[in-house]
């Protein structure tokens, strides 16, 4: 999937970020900064940003859309964290809680090595609701959850893994129609896309095949 007007936009929302970080603090970006000198951003933001300075060392890393368990007790919280190599596997990394945050949330866990069920991500989310193991009423943030939720986030992370990282709130065709209303085909087609992976070059062709056909890739101008 070749990547245009969206892939540009996720370059000016790092650089201007960057820019901004530095107006508040210009000092230098290895140091840490108090949090009155901070920039508010989102977990996509500190996962894009991590997932680009280790793609800059020559290291593999993803941002991975799905859902966070370390928030609220007994919710699936809607979340981006991102996933590098380091050899031997993928480990889990949440750039965004730093000390305050881990204190805060009573963080027990290494937030640069998350053990397994600390992140759900989109394809896991999915194939948990679908197998009834999980209430997908509980997947969400604010007062959007459900299944169309989990939908976009399943959606959201098959893109990040082909290098496409929309905005959480980016909406287009594929989300439109509530799968309440769907046919079995559009259920059994997100079963289909849960299922992939792209953890080798074989993987992330068929993947990006997948997304390419019909309209589960987002509008035509947003990629060149």
């Amino acid at each position: 999937m070749q990547l245009g007007i969206e892939r540009l936009v996720v370059f000016f929302e790092l650089v201007q970020g960057l820019q901004r970080l530095l107006e508040l603090d210009d000092s230098p970006l290895t140091l840490e900064r108090p949090l009155e000198r901070r920039l508010v951003s989102n977990c996509r933001d500190f996962s894009l940003l991590l997932t680009a300075l280790l793609r800059a060392q020559g290291k593999a890393a993803r941002a991975r859309c799905g859902f966070g368990t370390y928030f609220t007790p007994g919710h699936y919280e809607d979340h981006w964290m991102v996933e590098a190599w380091d050899g031997k596997r993928w480990r889990q990394v949440d750039s965004q809680l730093d000390a305050f945050q881990r204190e805060v949330l009573r963080i027990d866990f290494d937030p640069l090595d998350m053990p397994e069920g600390k992140f759900i991500t989109g394809d896991e989310a999915w194939k948990l609701c679908r197998a009834g193991k999980a209430d997908p009423d509980l997947f969400g943030i604010f007062e959007y959850k459900g299944w169309d939720f989990v939908r976009g986030d399943l959606l959201r992370d098959r893109l990040a893994l082909v290098r496409f990282e929309i905005l959480p709130w980016d909406f287009w065709t594929a989300l439109e129609k509530p799968l309440a209303d769907s046919s079995e085909a559009a259920w059994q087609g997100c079963d289909a896309l849960a299922a992939m992976q792209a953890n080798d070059s074989t993987e992330l062709s068929r993947l990006q095949d997948a997304l390419q056909q019909g309209d589960w890739q987002p509008p035509a101008d947003w990629a060149a």
